[in-house]
């Protein structure tokens, strides 16, 4: 049986791709690389706004949120093509796919103008707050406290891996604020934008590349929050956490199809016409990492369409595990093929990728250690696995 859209996914595929032929920056710019995940240079803040004004930048959304009422299967073929051609639709792919969101979903209709739509517009950025030493999986442990002071809070504690705080305008972020119940609710969530007195961010390197200032430490010390800046109802954040996951998950994976097939792809262009090319092992791997991306895309599918039905699928924790761990798979198989070449920063890249920054002055080694994030962001492979265990198989805990 052929896989296929119906026609009017179709057409709006072409549609699309017509907007991109006519509007994609020019490569040679595309490839300048960011900073960090909230650090939007002139150019991509400007695709980001013809992509919002044309309702292509958050197609499920009503027009004044960057969309066009799509229903989800015009959406999913609208994010296929976006990957297909290796372009993303921002600098600030936390801020778009999961704060603007989740302020859509539960912030004041104040909020959504303040906050939401400058993000979706490319006028603002902004980094995620849910991270904490000694709270990472496990966000319901989380130790930041806000405590209500007036008209507002003032908050104490520590975030950390907050991707991007260093060049974001604002942190949603997620505190405690009442320790006396059930940790999971005594959360709420604050907007907390990043001039505010006694908001201090430290960015600091990854385990790959020390000059790779993604990652911070953020310490909120008696940071006044005024109270017009609660998401959602007090202590009621934890629905708000489910909302900003379910938005990180619902089409991951397609990041990590695109993440495996980029290193088929790459790898190929890598060994062409070496030795490692007629390798029996290399060859053997190289099929193996093919039909786990085609199982992938495959299952992905099949979630899409039951999604579309207005089912619950089911396999969105399975898609989560299998394609982040497939994805880290592919990134050690290539590193032990290539041997110590793999050290090499000189390799084959897609030109427009700025969803992962893995083109630029990257070597395989790099990608493999980048690969780890993928296990760990959007719930780890450990919670994924309890998840599947407990929800899917039905094992008892």
């Amino acid at each position: 049986m052929k896989l296929q859209f119906p026609p009017e996914a179709e057409a709006v595929r072409a549609e699309f791709a017509a907007w991109l032929d006519a509007n994609t920056p020019p490569q040679q710019e595309a490839i300048v690389r960011a900073r960090s995940t909230a650090d939007s240079p002139p150019w991509a803040r400007r695709f980001q706004r013809a992509m919002f004004d044309a309702g292509w930048l958050m197609p499920g959304q009503p027009p004044e949120h960057g969309g066009r009422n799509a229903p989800l299967l015009e959406q999913f073929v609208i994010q296929e093509e976006l990957l297909r051609r290796r372009i993303y639709r921002s600098f600030n792919p936390q801020g778009l796919s999961i704060i603007a969101p989740s302020i859509l979903m539960f912030g004041t209709a104040e909020q959504k103008q303040r906050w939401a739509v400058p993000v979706l517009r490319g006028e603002l950025t902004a980094a995620l707050g849910m991270s904490e030493p000694g709270a990472g999986s496990d966000l319901a442990g989380l130790r930041t406290r806000a405590v209500a002071d007036g008209d507002g809070f003032v908050v104490n504690g520590q975030k950390v891996w907050t991707s991007g705080a260093h060049h974001a305008d604002f942190i949603l972020t997620f505190v405690r604020t009442d320790p006396d119940v059930p940790k999971h609710k005594g959360i709420s969530v604050l907007i907390i934008p990043t001039d505010t007195p006694g908001v201090t961010r430290r960015p600091f390197g990854s385990f790959c590349a020390k000059d790779d200032l993604d990652f911070n430490e953020v310490f909120f010390d008696n940071a006044f929050v005024p109270r017009e800046n609660l998401v959602g109802e007090l202590n009621a954040g934890w629905a708000v956490t489910t909302g900003t996951l379910g938005e990180e998950r619902a089409l991951l994976w397609l990041t990590n199809y695109e993440r495996i097939d980029d290193t088929v792809r790459d790898f190929a262009a890598h060994v062409r016409g070496t030795p490692i090319a007629d390798d029996p092992i290399v060859q053997d791997w190289y099929g193996r990492v093919v039909v786990d991306a085609t199982a992938l895309r495959l299952l992905g599918y099949r979630s899409v369409a039951k999604m579309a039905r207005g089912e619950d699928p089911a396999e969105l924790s399975i898609l989560k595990l299998f394609g982040s761990e497939a994805a880290q798979q592919s990134a050690n198989s290539a590193l032990e093929a290539l041997g110590p070449a793999a050290l090499d920063r000189d390799r084959p890249t897609a030109p427009f990728n700025h969803m992962n920054n893995e083109h630029m002055s990257s070597s395989w080694f790099d990608r493999y250690c980048r690969s780890f994030a993928g296990t760990i962001a959007g719930g780890t492979s450990e919670i994924q696995r309890n998840i599947i265990a407990e929800r899917i198989l039905g094992l008892p805990r």
